[in-house]
């Protein structure tokens, strides 16, 4: 049997670290990358591999070339990354979030599951994010039997994705994983998430601009530690579970920027506090036992050395600040 991966968005952030991981550790594989190419999209991601893939730039909500892709590369493997991804801007222009995150999540399952037929063994991850659960207090942890209670028009786009996909399990035995994940942080990401924007504006000596009081807590996952979890998901995760991984890392956003402008010897004194987000979840933790006890896999990055590879990085390619 074939073995011919589609990954969708792999010339975005944590789809471009994974595609980089996979055609290393499974050179035997076929592996076929669709991206739109949206703003988030930028094909240096994937220069270091991009004679090891077969690139094609398209929208994962365009069924007929969805279609077409599972015929002419015998697709028997998908792993989904494509989304609209940053908070603010699904607050901004909400409906792009609900196209591209829950009708081009539907468009592959259903590409699939016509290319598959019912009951199929090939596998298909959705990767999410911890956020459809919502916010936290102080005390515990999200865990895969935690409510979705999503806070943004992003994150209840993304729970919707989650539920159509595991309703493809349920009524067409699709062999189905659902992955929810914390903060990723690491090379390539966007500088419009929180370290790289901080990196940016730090070098520039511009004023950071920290939500609220800045003590919203996040769980950070260094982007290597979740590509690995996605891997053995992708071979070895049960037919129809949700997997959370997260990388026991709870950091406040203000350490972060406080960090971040000690590392660069920059100020504090640029830091500038601004009006709150709306509906700004205070936060986020992940109880990774699940994945741990089931496949074996645990966090292997300290956020201390992950973090400090990822400031060095951007500071080695400086391009992906402009």
């Amino acid at each position: 049997m074939s073995n011919n991966v589609l990954v969708t968005g792999a010339a975005g952030f944590i789809g471009a670290n994974f595609a980089e991981y996979f055609v290393a550790k499974h050179p035997d594989y076929k592996v076929v990358v669709l991206d739109k190419l949206t703003y988030a999209g930028n094909l240096e991601n994937l220069k270091n591999i991009k004679d090891k893939i077969e690139f094609v730039q398209g929208d994962i909500c365009d069924f007929d070339l969805v279609t077409d892709l599972f015929k002419k590369y015998d697709i028997n493997g998908v792993i989904h990354f494509a989304a609209e991804s940053h908070v603010d801007n699904s607050i901004k222009t909400p409906f792009i979030f609900t196209q591209t995150n829950v009708m081009g999540t539907h468009v592959l399952l259903e590409a699939a599951r016509r290319a598959w037929g019912e009951g199929s063994t090939n596998k298909f991850v959705h990767i999410s994010t911890d956020e459809v659960y919502g916010s936290l207090g102080e005390e515990g942890y999200f865990t895969e039997t935690s409510p979705i209670k999503p806070s943004s028009p992003y994150s209840a786009s993304k729970a919707s994705s989650d539920l159509v996909a595991f309703a493809y399990k349920e009524t067409y035995k699709m062999n189905v994983n659902v992955t929810n994940c914390s903060n990723n942080y690491g090379p390539y990401q966007h500088n419009e998430k929180l370290i790289p924007h901080m990196i940016k504006l730090a070098l520039k000596d511009q004023k950071l601009p920290v939500y609220g009081t800045g003590k919203n807590i996040r769980d950070w996952l260094y982007v290597e530690d979740h590509c690995e979890a996605i891997d053995l998901v992708f071979h070895k995760g049960v037919a129809g579970e949700r997997y959370n991984i997260g990388g026991h890392n709870e950091k406040r956003n203000i350490d972060i920027v406080k960090l971040i402008l000690k590392r660069l010897e920059k100020p504090e004194s640029l830091i500038e506090y601004v009006e709150d987000r709306k509906g700004h979840d205070y936060r986020y933790a992940i109880d990774p036992t699940k994945i741990r006890n089931e496949l074996g896999w645990s966090p292997k990055t300290k956020f201390e050395d992950g973090i400090v590879k990822t400031i060095d990085w951007y500071l080695a390619h400086p391009e992906y600040l402009q």
